[in-house]
């Protein structure tokens, strides 16, 4: 299955991302081959195959839920790029800030 130039930029402006030429080029035969290795299983019979949400058994590990101690909040926002107070300073949803 081929994914277009367009399909590419339109995935591309979604995620806000600026990709050249040859990065769009790039991405539209990676994209394509992808879909195409995906398409394979398509080809299977897989009649008598169980549908799973899993292919390997999960196993749920469980510790006990103890209260320790918290970080300093110090340590916290130590990497932080902007702090208010006790609380993380983040940009509102939908704005795009130049670095």
């Amino acid at each position: 299955m081929a994914i277009t130039r367009e399909q590419v930029l339109h995935v591309a402006k979604l995620a806000h991302l600026d990709l050249t030429v040859e990065e769009v080029d790039r991405f539209r035969e990676q994209l394509s081959a992808i879909l195409d290795a995906v398409s394979k299983v398509s080809e299977l019979d897989l009649a008598d195959v169980p549908p799973t949400s899993h292919p390997l058994e999960l196993v749920n590990v469980w510790r006990d839920d103890e209260p320790s101690p918290s970080l300093p909040l110090d340590d916290v926002f130590a990497n932080a790029p902007e702090r208010d107070g006790d609380f993380f300073r983040v940009p509102p949803t939908g704005e795009v800030r130049e670095p």
